[in-house]
Formats: structure tokens, sequence, C-alpha cells
């Protein structure tokens, strides 16, 4: 029980920065963004800051990262916000997101590259335009100026001991993901690998949906009817823990086929709750998006000492099991507003 509330350390300090802004209120978010208007001090300088902040898809996921773009927002007198979300999860249109936005004048973008290594040369252009860091999913080989999220590979370790855990004598496993290629796939699937080396847990295959919401669905159910081998099916998209456990459930193997996945949907929650999910791996996307804003705004005004001498700020990520499932989502139903 102490790893798990030592674990809470950056949750718990998200919702004393969450409550630290009450004084003050930020626009109501709409599709296109968080915009705060009217404010009155410019603590950098006297410089005013347009920002944007961009995902790599349109997955209930970020919604909490939105939250902590507008608490941010809402804390800076200097800085206004666009928040975008590419609907199709492809990186043509998250390229189109970022040209638009450059077009208009933004300072600085936070970004979540959908295809970092063939982003690259996109990103270095943006880069002389404008201060580009990275959220979420890393392009280290490009000029981002720092990355802000997750250790991809230790949260694909994480991942990988609650596999072990579920299957202590072995057995078949498959993966799904939204984009294999992504950076975070690829480093959560070598954190898993990494963890079950050595053991009798053997993966299948990968099977990826390109973010469309009928093959998330549709792969786990193949893969069922096509392998009824399988002893866990492991979710390494937001969505994909949700559309397994849709599938298990059709062909009433809730328990006998383990689920393990990744982040904090509310489908995913319920799922460890009753005991149907082993356990997920949660990210924080809060400080995404809080850390996000602040950090560009500090740049921007002149401040470089935020950046770490390895160009990295890594948000820790948490094992959430049955018995640390309620305390959880209390403090995540806080941080969305929910009572």
């Amino acid at each position: 029980m102490k790893k798990f509330q030592l674990a809470f350390i950056c949750l718990s300090l998200a919702l004393a920065l969450a409550g630290a802004a009450c004084n003050k209120t930020a626009a109501p978010a709409n599709s296109s963004g968080a915009s705060n208007s009217g404010n009155s001090a410019a603590p950098s300088g006297g410089k005013n800051f347009k920002l944007a902040f961009v995902t790599n898809n349109a997955s209930d996921f970020w919604t909490i990262a939105r939250k902590g773009v507008e608490k941010a927002d809402a804390e800076l007198d200097n800085v206004t916000v666009e928040f975008k979300l590419p609907g199709s999860g492809g990186a043509d249109e998250q390229k189109r997101i970022i040209d638009d936005l450059i077009a208009t004048g933004v300072s600085g973008i936070a970004m979540s590259p959908i295809d970092p290594d063939n982003q690259t040369q996109f990103i270095n252009d943006t880069a002389k335009k404008a201060l580009v860091i990275t959220q979420d999913s890393d392009a280290p080989k490009s000029d981002r100026t720092l990355y802000i999220g997750t250790d991809n590979v230790a949260a694909g370790r994480q991942a990988g001991g609650l596999i072990k855990e579920a299957l202590p004598n072995g057995g078949k496993i498959m993966l799904f993901v939204g984009k294999a290629d992504s950076a975070n796939a690829k480093e959560r699937i070598q954190g898993i690998k990494e963890a079950i080396a050595g053991t009798n847990i053997e993966i299948l295959d990968v099977r990826q949906d390109d973010a469309d919401p009928a093959r998330a669905r549709s792969n786990p159910a193949d893969a069922l009817t096509a392998h009824p081998e399988i002893a866990a099916m492991v979710g390494i998209y937001s969505y994909n823990g949700p559309a397994i456990l849709d599938a298990i459930k059709a062909v009433n193997k809730v328990g006998q086929v383990k689920i393990i996945c990744f982040d904090e949907q509310d489908e995913t929650l319920a799922g460890v709750k009753d005991g149907s999910i082993v356990g997920t791996i949660v990210q924080q996307p809060f400080e995404f998006g809080y850390q996000s804003v602040k950090i560009m705004n500090q740049i921007l005004g002149g401040d470089r000492s935020v950046i770490p001498a390895g160009k990295q700020i890594i948000v820790p990520t948490l094992v959430i099991k049955k018995d640390g499932v309620e305390e959880f989502q209390k403090k995540l139903n806080t941080l969305r507003g929910r009572s």
C-alpha cells in the first residue's frame, strides 16, 4: 500500500495545482480548443503567447489532458491555448492541423507525434517557425526542445509484470494497438517483451486498428475465434481495453481470458473494479497538459533553465489493480470535475 500512496504524489500535486487557481475561471473549451481571453497581467516580460496542444487522436484519454491545459491557461494571464484533436489519428491530418496553427501565428506547440520517424523533417521545419515540444509520444531524433510524458518502456515493463502475475505458468497472448509504429506503442511493446523474457509467455501477434473504432472492436473478436487458446489480451491504447472486454464478454470468457491494458477510461476502471480486467497502467495526462503550457510559457519568456539536460520530463505511470482502483477513481473524478 505504501508504494501505491507514493505513486500518487504527482496526481495529488495536480489536484493541489487545480485548487490553486480556483479564483480564476477559464473560458469553456470548445471543439477547437481552450481559450483564455481578457486576462490582465503578462508575467513573461510583457509578452503574450499563443500556444497550441495537439494530440495524436480523439480518444477520451485526452479529456484529462485538456483539463490540465485549461488549468494552466487559467493561471497564466499572458497566454491563449488552442487544443486540437486529429479525428482520424493520421499523421497527414496532424500535419495539416499544425500547418494551420503556424499560419495563425502560434508561438509554441506541444504535440504528440503520430509517426515520429517519418515526421522528423516536418517537426524540424516547424521548430524553425515556433517552439516545439513533444508530449505523450516523443520524437527524439527531431529538433523538438523537450519531451513531457511517460517513460513508455518502463510502462510496458509494468504491464509485463501484470501479465506475469495473471499467467504464472505462461500462455499465449495477443497485443492490440492503434498505431504499432507510433513511438509510445513501440516502446510499450518493447517494455512488455523485456518483462516477459525468459518466461513461458508467447506473443502470438500485435493487431493494429489504425484508430478505427470498428477495427478496434473486431480485432479482439476475430482473434478469439481464430485462436481459442489465447490466455490473455493486452490493450496498448486507451480504447483497446474496453474493446477487448466487450469481445471477451460476447463469448463468455470473462476471467478465463485475462485482460491487461493501459489508461483510465471509465469502462477500463469499471472492469478493474469488478475483476474482469487484471489491471491497467495509467499515465497522468493532466500533467501532460498542465506542464506543457507552463513550460512553453517559461521558455518563450526567456527561461531555458526549465529544460533538463536530457531534454525529457518524465511523468510517472501508476499500476492500478482492484485494491487501489476506488481511491484512484475518486482522485480522477476530481480532476475531471465530476462529483
